[in-house]
């Protein structure tokens, strides 16, 4: 039967704890999330992290320790985001690597993200995509628009498959400044892929998380969730752990007959290093 690899995305670099007691910043809050979110059918984890004031960092001690934290409680692919804080220096998005990650976020060009800037200027996009290759490091391709789709077409083509041989992509959508949340901006976006994509997940940012977790299911991708993306299972009702998303994902997977892969079977999917 075919599963779905339910990626979880537990904390983000937007979200201020103090306006979200719930959202997970420290180490062992990471590390029980990370639990919680494997046992309600995760296979996948993708980290931002915090510092001792729960602001974004990239600080490579912490990253490292966060990597090696996970691994011990969990059997989850550990993948970290390249991509930090709008604000942080591109020499410090490509550090993220020197924390040995299963699998890293590689964005495939710059997009406005609300009032402010995410910056992927081609030279970096190539620059990371390279170092994937040397430290066989597994790359998401995350693409917030149709351009990105084109973008990822050229670094394919001129510097082939990433290490593993598989080329995974996540349709981020509904971010202000990006694709919106809709199947058809879905649809749109799965078709212009290039050929050698062989597996992409969806999220759904706000109120967007249903619209396109249906819609991908529909299409046959996989999904990703979590406090990153979205703070509210339904109108005035707020997430208070992770884990509630990822069993919500876990019903409409199982409800669409693709039930939760196993971290094990999504590391044959992805073809991740053991």
């Amino acid at each position: 039967m075919a599963s779905t690899l339910i990626t979880v995305a537990p904390t983000g670099a937007e979200t201020a704890k103090a306006d979200c007691p719930a959202l997970p910043t420290t180490l062992e809050e990471l590390v029980e999330t990370a639990k919680r979110c494997e046992a309600a059918g995760a296979g996948m984890i993708h980290i931002h992290i915090r510092d001792g004031e729960h602001k974004p960092t990239l600080d490579l001690s912490r990253l490292t320790d966060t990597v090696a934290a996970i691994r011990e409680n969990t059997a989850l692919i550990v993948q970290l985001s390249t991509g930090g804080a709008v604000t942080d220096p591109y020499d410090q998005r490509l550090r993220v690597l020197d924390a040995a990650p299963d699998s890293c976020s590689l964005t495939m060009g710059t997009v406005n993200f609300g009032d402010d800037v995410f910056m992927n200027p081609w030279p970096f996009v190539t620059e990371l995509y390279r170092l994937t290759q040397e430290r066989e490091i597994v790359p998401e391709f995350e693409l917030f628009d149709l351009g990105h789709v084109a973008a990822l077409h050229r670094l394919l083509d001129k510097f082939g498959l990433p290490y593993g041989g598989r080329v995974h992509c996540d349709l981020v959508m509904g971010v202000p400044g990006g694709m919106p949340g809709t199947t058809d901006a879905l649809v749109a976006a799965v078709n212009a892929l290039p050929d050698a994509v062989t597996s992409w997940s969806a999220t759904g940012v706000g109120r967007t998380t249903l619209t396109v977790a249906l819609a991908a299911l529909s299409k046959g991708g996989h999904l990703r969730v979590g406090m990153e993306d979205t703070l509210t299972l339904a109108k005035g009702q707020p997430v208070t752990h992770n884990a509630e998303l990822v069993e919500r994902a876990a019903s409409l997977a199982t409800l669409a007959q693709r039930p939760p892969m196993s971290p094990d079977e999504a590391r044959e999917l992805l073809n991740v290093k053991r």
